[in-house]
């Protein structure tokens, strides 16, 4: 019963864990630390999902610093 509660409502529970440990970090290091920690976890999820689809990993670095992977 309480696991079927909670796979009804997955998405908010991810939503509560995300901002706990956002949250967490934030009064532990401080805005700006956190604010690159989640930069660094957007640019990973960013190439994660580019290599998901089977990009190359040339043309995806090449699209975000052009002109150095040639």
């Amino acid at each position: 019963m309480i696991w079927e509660l909670l796979w009804e409502h997955k998405g908010k529970l991810m939503g509560i864990l995300a901002g706990f440990i956002f949250g967490l970090i934030y009064l532990l290091v401080g805005f700006w630390d956190t604010l690159v920690f989640v930069v660094f976890i957007g640019t990973g999820y960013y190439i994660g999902r580019k290599l998901d689809h089977k990009e190359d990993l040339r043309e995806i670095l090449d699209r975000i610093l052009p002109g150095k992977f040639r």
